[in-house]
């Protein structure tokens, strides 16, 4: 059995442009224009999930994708850091702060930890490798890091040596049993 997974990070909000820990909010204008712009570039999906947030639901809107909101696929729950800038973090609770960068398991703002987000996106994307044919996945920089992280069994030291950019696409191809990274050689080879 083939099976394609193409993740798609959601296009850029104020919160990226400010180093912000985000809430439930909308793309920036110009990221409207470069989504519109990425359609192209995408192949014809079986399947499209999304992740609830409206940043990810305006990304497939602006793709032309008819995607389900899928809560497993949300951002990873940055509790009461959500809404501040990772400088205000830096300057208040700086012990906090490196827990969470180098502790998997951590959640010193009361939310999530990546553990937990490497769990969830692990236990989804290995609930795809029965489907058939492409899937498009839109969500979040960090549920696409705890994906890279699953596929290639790295460990959570490695996380933050994975840039994500808004708009960023990762391909997996799965046989039924495994995932395995995907690189195309061109930027207009997603087939």
């Amino acid at each position: 059995m083939n099976v394609r997974l193409t993740f798609v990070c959601h296009g850029a909000t104020a919160s990226n442009r400010t180093a912000t820990f985000p809430g439930d909010e909308p793309l920036e204008e110009k990221a409207i224009q470069q989504t519109r712009t990425l359609a192209r570039l995408l192949d014809r999906a079986d399947h499209v999930w999304t992740s609830p947030a409206l940043r990810a639901r305006q990304t497939a809107e602006f793709l032309s994708l008819d995607g389900e909101p899928d809560a497993i696929l949300r951002d990873c729950d940055y509790g009461r850091w959500s809404g501040r800038t990772m400088m205000d973090i830096q300057a208040t609770e700086p012990e906090n702060l490196t827990a969470w960068m180098t502790d998997a398991t951590a959640a010193p703002h009361g939310g999530e930890s990546f553990s937990a987000l490497s769990e969830r996106a692990g236990l989804w994307m290995d609930c795809r490798l029965g489907y058939s044919g492409h899937t498009i996945a839109i969500t979040h920089a960090s549920v696409i890091r705890a994906a890279l992280l699953h596929v290639l069994q790295a460990p959570f030291s490695t996380f933050w040596k994975i840039d994500v950019e808004p708009l960023s696409i990762v391909q997996m191809n799965g046989d039924g049993r495994r995932w395995a990274l995907r690189l195309t050689g061109r930027a207009g080879a997603m087939r």
